[in-house]
């Protein structure tokens, strides 16, 4: 009875050791299933983190690489800007073949394929909606720094050149002037040290020339939204937030019109190269020993062109009504020699005359070179149509000029003129203003400038009649007597007119993009390129693609080319 009762307790409350055998490889597979689990688990996160960090590296190794296309695109348009052999084909206006949608990654896979272009709005778009491919010349602004000194030749000249610009008072005008002027005196409605000293963080004015427009936030009264207006992705196309008044930012007034701010208007960096296209100098026609004028002269040109510039030297031209009513004036103004470099050039002319060999032949032509130039040139179209009256051989003689105010002779010749003539012998001309890019407003400050011809220059785009920029349009202006040609001015005007515009500039600012055949980052850089190096140097550079694509990658591939 007991070996029965302890079986039973046995078997009811106490497994054996077969079944204890069977309970243990249970949890073993329990155990087993959770580790396995666990291990699947673990690799399931582990392959998603590592494809994560695959596609986090694919997409920040893609950024860099739109980087470097959009870079690319610089540096190409650096080169461009210093290969200027083919002066003839060389366009940095609107130039498609050479600035649109370049691929420099080529690939069967749109994804891979990589490109960049160089895009620039159409200031004279009144609507803002057009672009072209090319470069921003920074001549067609108004560069702050010259007006210090235009001020110190003529009291309230730089004043009137900056009330032509939107929004600007007389004020802020007197300040931007004592902020650039060498002295610390306040001029009236200006600010100086004695302002800047008392505000909450005080600080100096520059009293210098200025490094960058984004300075001049630092001159009294200006404000972020007078500098950069309402184009805040600095595309210079009016998209829509920038045209619903406040219902998002920027806060604008819903007009129609893009305020693009002082930015479009100012510069800091405009200038001019005084050489040829080959490198080579050019004939200076002020140059202050006429010996050396007429050979140098006659050797490029002929006795005739020579005999007549050198006369125009020596008389000065033959008065005429128009001129007189034009108000010309034979005085030497923007571009010309300073007192210090004329004396020192008479020096060197002397020098090579009294240790000269052969000696100095005072007549050329039949012209006594002894009383030197009474006259200067003030600009090449002072040679273009007309007369000087002087001794040749001792007679009284007209010379008619070489040049003819005819149009179909200007678009011949002019371009030959401006390539081996010049009116300075510094070796920049700073400040001039290049007219086919000037907003109005810009055009209007130029001293001499009526508003009938600035309205005309500003309507007279440079764009095909289907409303593209002109490639074709572009290339015929290389030089601003396109004005006359194209019955814009007369003659007496260019006159006027010619030291204070110009055609050209060599400094240029660049906006590329990198992107891709598809999908992918888009990167905007900006640039400032200095033409008059050789070889040209890039003097500023920023990323702004922080400020948004700024133009739709499908618009940069499919805008149709205007050849």
């Amino acid at each position: 009875m007991k070996t029965h009762t302890s079986q039973l307790v046995q078997s009811a409350g106490f497994p054996n050791q077969k079944n204890r055998l069977k309970l243990r490889a249970g949890s073993t597979l329990l155990v087993v299933l959770v580790v396995v689990v666990m291990l699947t688990l673990g690799a399931y996160t582990f392959s998603e983190l590592m494809i994560v960090e695959v596609e986090a590296t694919n997409i920040y190794g893609r950024s860099i690489q739109s980087r470097e296309l959009a870079l690319s695109g610089i540096e190409l348009a650096a080169a461009y800007v210093g290969d200027r052999s083919d002066i003839d084909g060389w366009n940095s206006y609107h130039n498609p073949d050479q600035f649109q949608n370049i691929n420099l990654l080529p690939s069967d896979v749109p994804r891979a394929s990589g490109y960049f272009s160089i895009v620039a709005p159409v200031t004279k778009d009144a609507a803002s909606k057009t672009i072209r491919f090319g470069l921003i010349n920074e001549s067609g602004k108004l560069n702050l720094n010259i007006l210090a000194s235009e001020e110190e030749e003529e009291e309230g000249a730089a004043v009137e050149r900056l009330m032509n610009i939107p929004n600007m008072t007389e004020d802020i005008a007197a300040a931007i002037l004592d902020w650039i002027d060498d002295d610390d005196e306040t001029r009236t409605y200006g600010a100086e040290s004695d302002f800047y000293e008392t505000l909450e963080t005080p600080y100096f004015p520059k009293n210098g020339p200025l490094e960058s427009l984004d300075e001049l936030l630092l001159v009294r009264d200006i404000t972020p939204e007078l500098l950069y207006g309402e184009d805040t992705n600095r595309n210079g196309i009016l998209d829509f937030n920038e045209n619903d008044g406040d219902a998002t930012l920027p806060n604008d007034n819903a007009d129609g019109v893009l305020n693009a701010g002082w930015c479009e208007y100012f510069t800091v960096h405009s200038r001019e190269i005084n050489i040829r296209p080959d490198g080579s100098q050019k004939i200076n026609v002020n140059q202050t020993m006429l010996t050396e004028l007429y050979d140098a002269l006659e050797t490029e040109l002929g006795p005739d062109e020579a005999r007549f510039i050198v006369a125009y030297r020596l008389s000065g031209p033959v008065v005429t009504e128009s001129d007189l009513s034009s108000g010309l004036q034979t005085t030497t103004v923007g571009g010309s020699m300073s007192e210090k470099q004329a004396l020192n050039e008479l020096a060197n002319g002397i020098a090579k005359a009294m240790f000269s060999e052969e000696g100095v032949t005072v007549t050329r032509g039949g012209m006594d070179l002894s009383p030197g130039g009474a006259f200067t040139i003030n600009s090449l179209f002072d040679l273009i149509g007309s007369e000087v009256e002087t001794e040749i051989d001792g007679k009284k003689t007209t010379l008619s000029s070489p040049w003819l105010a005819d149009p179909g002779a200007m678009t011949a010749e002019l371009p030959v003129l401006h390539d081996l003539l010049t009116t300075s012998k510094n070796q920049y001309i700073e400040g001039r203003i290049q007219i086919d890019e000037a907003r109005l407003e810009t055009l209007l400050g130029i001293p001499g400038m009526e508003t009938d011809l600035a309205n005309a220059i500003v309507n007279s785009q440079m764009t095909a009649t289907n409303g593209a920029p002109s490639t074709e349009i572009s290339q015929a202006r290389q030089t601003t007597g396109w004005l006359v040609i194209e019955g814009l001015a007369t003659i007496e005007q260019m006159r006027l007119l010619a030291p204070y515009i110009c055609s050209g500039g060599d400094v240029f600012r660049v906006q590329s993009l990198g992107y891709y055949g598809q999908g992918g980052p888009l990167t905007r850089m900006e640039a400032v390129i200095d033409g008059t190096f050789i070889p040209p140097r890039i003097i500023a550079i920023r990323d702004i693609s922080n400020l948004g694509s700024g133009y739709p990658v499908s618009t940069l591939q499919g805008m149709s080319q205007e050849e």
